[in-house]
């Protein structure tokens, strides 16, 4: 996943063994897996181009983040204490983007 959201585009599980072998060894059976897990899962599209597919990601890196952090704030019974846990370890410019953030839900509510 993060090697097609930091490409920005479609790619091949033979282009991402080639990055990934930069790095470490890695098999292309064991990419060919993850892939059509993720697949599975609807974390990524395929399509046929000649005799391989092409994958690219169905969301975001910013909204696979969201979720995951969502998935986490349902965990705790007590959301309010986890977001303020969570909102005292961020830093200012986080607070800030975070203020932001919450200005524009509220503008578009009000809509």
């Amino acid at each position: 996943m993060d090697r097609l959201w930091s490409w920005g585009r479609p790619a091949t599980v033979r282009e991402v063994v080639d990055d990934l072998q930069q790095q470490r060894a890695v098999a292309y059976t064991t990419v060919t897996t993850v892939a059509d897990i993720l697949h599975t899962k609807g974390w990524l599209r395929r399509a046929k181009v000649g005799r391989a597919w092409v994958y690219e990601p169905t969301c975001t890196r910013g909204a696979y983040t969201a979720q995951l952090m969502h998935q986490a704030l349902e965990t705790s019974p007590d959301r309010t204490g986890a977001l303020l846990h969570f909102v005292d370890r961020i830093s200012g410019d986080e607070a800030s983007a975070l203020i932001a953030a919450l200005e524009q839900v509220k503008a578009r509510d009000a809509e």
